[in-house]
């Protein structure tokens, strides 16, 4: 019998691009989205195969399935989605996490949470380790994200050591590629878009902030080298450690594109993070994973991408 996955938050950016390859291997894929980010484009070719389903639901609510394996990636990832709604953001993240978890205690299930760079907060290490507790406003406009993800993870642990459930922690670190939204708000498809239209291109305080961009294929890889690996729960970073300041990151858009967009210099916005890049040697030792495609290489790809998608607007 081929294994049946679980991915909530499967029409999104990173969870259809799991949904596809968890399809290539043969297995069954339930994808589980209330579409509130996630988008019916994203997974609509995968509707025909017998082995996929859709299923429109919010993790805020319980639900019953017989699943092998579930992939909690259900969670509003952009400061834009995020805020919108901060309270639902902690309820997506923290009921969501218990139904699941729940689920995945009765049906013995093992589980995979991706949690987030963003649980290091502003680090005062770097680059960031696994065993780094972090630096983390609790009341600022982005906790409902970091904070909502930091408890997830306590209750995975919890439902491990208490219940013995199968858990397996990622944190995702900044990740572009096909099928990202184009009022995403994160600053790769911003960046693109607005050289695209030949917009100016923002760019929140002096562009000196970092920030390290790994390609979806890269990070859907790593999340299912941590599911297949037995005795290993986590946390583990996943992300590319290759580390460009914001102003880098356009010049490399602009050049790309060829655009003629001016740089907007804007006020930074409170606890955004001034640093940011993995420290991935336990995914090397673990996993034997690391990204394999470059910014170099992956910007040209995902501006294909939205160039279509801005042609259409058009």
């Amino acid at each position: 019998m081929a294994i049946v996955n679980l991915v909530t938050g499967g029409a999104g950016f990173i969870g259809s691009h799991l949904c596809e390859r968890l399809l290539e291997r043969g297995e069954q894929v339930l994808c589980l989205d209330n579409f509130f980010t996630g988008r019916k484009a994203n997974i609509e070719h995968l509707l025909p195969n017998p082995h996929f389903e859709l299923i429109r639901h919010d993790v805020i609510e319980p639900i019953l399935l017989e699943v092998d394996r579930i992939f909690n990636l259900a969670c509003p990832a952009s400061p834009v989605h995020y805020q919108y709604n901060p309270v639902k953001t902690v309820k997506t993240n923290v009921m969501g996490a218990l139904n699941m978890l729940g689920l995945a205690k009765r049906v013995r299930a093992r589980i995979l949470q991706a949690s987030t760079s963003e649980i290091y907060g502003d680090p005062k290490i770097h680059p960031q380790p696994e065993s780094y507790w972090g630096n983390v406003n609790t009341i600022g406009i982005r906790s409902c994200y970091d904070e909502g993800k930091r408890v997830t993870e306590t209750l995975f642990f919890d439902y491990h050591r208490q219940n013995n459930v199968d858990i397996r922690v990622v944190r995702i670190f900044n990740t572009y590629g096909p099928k990202m939204l184009v009022n995403d708000g994160r600053v790769v498809s911003n960046f693109i878009v607005q050289a695209l239209r030949g917009e100016p291109i923002t760019i929140y305080g002096d562009g000196s902030q970092t920030r390290s961009f790994c390609y979806v294929s890269d990070l859907v890889e790593g999340i299912i080298r941590m599911m297949d690996t037995d005795g290993f729960t986590g946390p583990v970073n996943l992300g590319n450690p290759g580390e460009f300041t914001i102003r880098e990151l356009a010049d490399e858009v602009l050049a790309l594109t060829g655009s003629k967009s001016e740089i907007d210099f804007r006020p930074l916005p409170s606890d955004d993070p001034t640093r940011r890049q993995p420290d991935i040697r336990l995914a090397r030792e673990r996993l034997d994973w690391e990204p394999k495609i470059p910014l170099r290489e992956g910007l040209p790809r995902t501006i294909e991408y939205f160039a279509k998608l801005v042609k259409e607007e058009g």
